[in-house]
């Protein structure tokens, strides 16, 4: 019974080991990771702030361009209005496409399978209702119509 208990002792110690090396492994690697996105979001952070000062500079560049021919307070103001409906646009860009609707810079009649509705594919709308009397499988993509005594259907009492 003596070698069993010390065998019993060498596997626990040996799990504990195995353990340990996994979690340093494990703890090294995520290190590792973190690092590398830390350095990926500095480098998206400088060059939005970069982006964002060359903005200024080009709206500044506007502004005088117009003030040559303009009013200071006139070019100022032109130069707000082209911001803002530029920005309004870009949201408009920016915003998913309500159901029904056509999304934002796309010409009505290019619907279809390439249209997304928050990141997933809006099916075909086909185009008239299926016909109640008609058999199911005459045309492509209609609907046979539900049994009278569908539990799912409400039942109304006059």
């Amino acid at each position: 019974m003596k070698p069993l208990d010390h065998l019993e002792h060498l596997d626990k110690h040996l799990v504990d080991e195995l353990a340990q090396v996994a979690r340093e492994t494990v703890r090294d690697e995520l290190r590792e990771q973190t690092r590398k996105q830390r350095r990926k979001a500095a480098l998206y952070a400088a060059s939005g702030a970069l982006a964002l000062y060359a903005g200024a500079a080009l709206a500044l560049a506007v502004g005088l361009a117009l003030a040559l021919g303009l009013p200071d307070w006139a070019a100022a103001l032109i130069t707000a209005v082209i911001l803002g409906v530029l920005a309004y646009v870009l949201r408009g860009m920016a915003r998913p496409s309500r159901p029904g609707g056509h999304a934002a810079g796309a010409a009505p009649g290019h619907g279809g399978a390439d249209r997304t509705a928050g990141g997933m594919p809006v099916p075909p709308i086909p185009p008239a209702p299926p016909v109640a009397g008609s058999p199911a499988g005459t045309a492509p993509g209609t609907v046979p119509p539900r049994p009278a005594d569908d539990p799912d259907v409400p039942h109304h009492r006059a």
